[in-house]
């Protein structure tokens, strides 16, 4: 039977600390303005970093150069399609997070996690369901020893304790760091698949970041962190008295992986803040926060097309988001209805779209 999810953890001063660290840092960022140009590109390659080390995780191979190119859809590396798909994945994950998070008071159900874990094995597809957690045993075993090293829950207890969690993370009154840091540990503790649990429970944790107002308007990586250091990763996250879940792990004291986890808020947010205050901003730039996030990701990346052209036709959005023509034309109407976009040529084979006017303040301000 599996154990009852009640987390087990003290909030020690140092978590305190670090805590009061990455809210004074998120403060001074969040109150820095930011062009739209600027903010579109410092968010492009959050998720970009994000992305890379987050995979580099699990192993992938691609360096950050060729996971840009990857994710632009203009590279391919013979003999590295698993990682490629692995990257796609991952970045579909983030743009899935974009869409859902700006749902008000949205809570995280199951099916959010699941359609998390179909897009993160998903190779890049857009269309997916939901994945049903796993109908077997699975261990984890060390990458030389081969030696088990942590026993998950069996089968039959996945979907319990997958609803106790959900429901633990909708239901508790948990500072949102710290919920962040139990909710990914308790992921990784039921480990529900055979593969992509990791990066599931990272990008789990993004969302519950996000939607808690941790978010540092989008342009952090905490996955960095981690993949900085995997040796202290792995030992932060591998906490109890034994390696098999009904002998400790369920019941063990988090505290050292909620410290581990606090501290690497409080280091990214600080590398941001050290970023942005190197770029020495000036104050009497324009922030145009509110104004981008009406836009969804694609229209965001369809704004580098206007940063260089006055107006446009649905083949560049096709070149841009590798879509077929029927599907660029398809976007292009939907964008008009919506008021992104305006037609300026009316003729069918060469009709010409530029931006709404309600979102050319977006291009005008100096960076």
């Amino acid at each position: 039977m599996p154990i009852k999810f009640r987390p087990h953890f003290t909030i020690t001063k140092a978590i305190l600390n670090d805590i009061a660290r990455a809210d004074a840092a998120k403060k001074i960022v969040n109150d820095l303005p930011l062009t739209t140009k600027m903010l579109a590109s410092l968010r492009e390659s959050a998720k970009l970093y994000t992305t890379h080390y987050s995979t580099m995780i699990e192993g992938n191979r691609l360096d950050i150069d060729q996971v840009q190119q990857v994710i632009e859809f203009e590279g391919h590396f013979a003999g590295r399609e698993r990682d490629e798909g692995e990257v796609k994945g991952y970045y579909a994950g983030l743009e899935y997070i974009e869409r859902i998070v700006k749902s008000p008071k949205k809570p995280l159900t199951q099916q959010d996690i699941q359609m998390l874990h179909a897009l993160v094995v998903g190779n890049g597809k857009k269309r997916v369901k939901p994945t049903p957690y796993r109908d077997g045993q699975n261990v984890i075993r060390d990458g030389k020893t081969r030696r088990i090293v942590y026993l998950p829950p069996e089968a039959q207890d996945v979907p319990i304790l997958m609803k106790e969690l959900a429901a633990w993370i909708d239901k508790s009154s948990t500072v949102t760091l710290i919920k962040a840091a139990i909710a990914h540990y308790q992921f990784a503790t039921i480990h529900p698949y055979y593969d992509g649990n990791g990066r599931t429970a990272r990008l789990t944790t993004t969302y519950l970041m996000h939607a808690g107002g941790y978010d540092l308007k989008g342009i952090y990586s905490l996955e960095e962190y981690y993949a900085r250091d995997l040796a202290n990763y792995y030992q932060a996250i591998s906490v109890g008295p034994s390696h098999n879940y009904y002998m400790g792990r369920a019941e063990a004291d988090m505290t050292p992986w909620i410290e581990y986890f606090i501290k690497g808020v409080a280091f990214s947010f600080e590398k941001i803040l050290a970023t942005m205050q190197h770029k020495k901003l000036q104050e009497k730039n324009t922030d145009h926060t509110a104004l981008l996030r009406q836009l969804d990701p694609k229209q965001r990346k369809a704004l580098s097309l206007f940063s260089q052209y006055d107006t446009i036709i649905s083949a560049q959005l096709g070149k841009l988001f590798n879509f077929k023509p029927r599907t660029s034309s398809q976007l292009a109407h939907k964008w008009v209805q919506e008021g992104f976009l305006e037609i300026v040529d009316t003729s069918k084979k060469g009709r010409k779209y530029g931006l709404a006017q309600a979102y050319k303040k977006l291009l005008s301000t100096k960076p």
